[in-house]
């Protein structure tokens, strides 16, 4: 079945794509069911052949996203050649500081020049990388360029982010997000094929910012899940929302992002999402946090990767690097790494010399 709307001439894929979902949480789980909803051919791949073989026997995510049946149009193998074989579009929808190893396993069965979008939102601690850009030293595709341009990299590289809670992408919500890629091409493609009358998707030139706002706002929210921990309350709350935004975007600035992606659907967007979702891991975690237990024992009791966790000290290493001031986020890591009590960490934060207010 063709995809709905006038799709834009794009020399990287067929009228009808055929698309490998690297990954088998909730949100690779919820990607596969929108693309095939929409007809396409839909390939699941995940790590993990036990898990795998659960769900081709079940046809449901019973770990990360239950009580939703896998059409049998999706395919669900643990075959990394055929999971592969004729893609033309990969997304990775492994959490970040598990990217690496997965692709050094996918790479030599990686087809050549096909495009890849990540949905990953986190910065691997031990690089600082963002998601695109650990796909791409992995598979050294931002090594030799294309043979027709040498300047163009070997495969164009996306991310899909914004706010898009898995349980709600799958009760078909309504929901926005944005595809960023370096190549505007590949992003209206991606635009084309992921939108559905309920999942509207913008595109965004500007891939270093919607990766890095997808990656801190994680941070941000293990914070407001503290204060919902210790009973804050709302005014807390939303001064901790507009404080973590300046923070990012100073970031997001000093690294060469636009200061308008941090106010945009992938920013502030995904940042109150993040922030207010009673489901969300990170503002879960931070809460659990707040009560007073350990983070180990957090860590331990929830499914899925707190991807806030291990960003946190990648992000405190770019702050230095970069020399911005964040100190939510130091006091986010204080917490997290040194064993700084939440409620000695909001008394810091409010006793901070008084100065006027700086966005950005």
């Amino acid at each position: 079945m063709p995809l709905s709307g006038n799709r834009p001439r794009n020399t990287h894929m067929p009228e009808n794509p055929n698309i490998c979902i690297v990954g088998d949480g909730s949100m690779a789980t919820v990607l596969a069911l929108l693309l095939e909803s929409k007809g396409l051919d839909v390939t699941l791949w995940g790590a993990f052949p036990e898990h795998l073989a659960e769900l081709i026997q079940t046809r449901e995510n019973r770990r990360y996203l239950p009580g939703y049946r896998l059409p049998d149009g999706i395919k669900v193998t643990p075959n990394d050649q055929r999971a592969l074989r004729g893609a033309n579009i990969i997304v990775n929808a492994v959490p970040t500081q598990f990217i690496r190893s997965v692709w050094k396993r996918l790479a030599p069965n990686v087809p050549a020049g096909v495009p890849i979008a990540s949905v990953a939102k986190g910065i691997e601690t031990d690089t600082a990388l963002r998601p695109t850009q650990i796909i791409a030293d992995v598979l050294q595709a931002a090594g030799p360029g294309s043979p027709d341009d040498p300047d163009k990299p070997a495969r164009p590289l996306a991310t899909i982010s914004g706010p898009s809670v898995a349980d709600e992408l799958a009760r078909c919500l309504p929901a926005t997000v944005c595809a960023a890629s370096d190549d505007e091409e590949f992003a209206q493609l991606l635009q084309q094929t992921f939108t559905t009358h309920w999942f509207r998707v913008y595109t965004n030139k500007d891939l270093l910012g919607t990766e890095l706002a997808g990656a801190t706002k994680n941070v941000i929210a293990l914070a407001a899940g503290i204060l919902d921990g210790l009973q804050a309350g709302n005014n807390a709350k939303s001064a901790l929302l507009s404080r973590g935004l300046a923070e990012i975007t100073r970031l997001g600035a000093a690294m060469g992002a636009s200061p308008e992606t941090f106010f945009g659907i992938a920013g502030v967007g995904d940042l109150a999402t993040t922030c207010f979702s009673p489901t969300g891991r990170n503002r879960t975690c931070g809460e659990q946090l707040g009560r007073g237990k350990k983070l180990q024992d957090v860590l331990e009791e929830m499914p899925g990767v707190v991807e806030g966790v291990p960003t946190t000290k990648a992000v405190v290493a770019l702050l230095k690097k970069y020399r911005v001031e964040m100190p939510i986020t130091q006091t986010v890591h204080k917490v997290l790494f040194e064993n700084l009590d939440p409620l000695e960490g909001i008394s810091q934060l409010m006793s901070r010399q008084l100065k006027p207010e700086n966005i950005g």
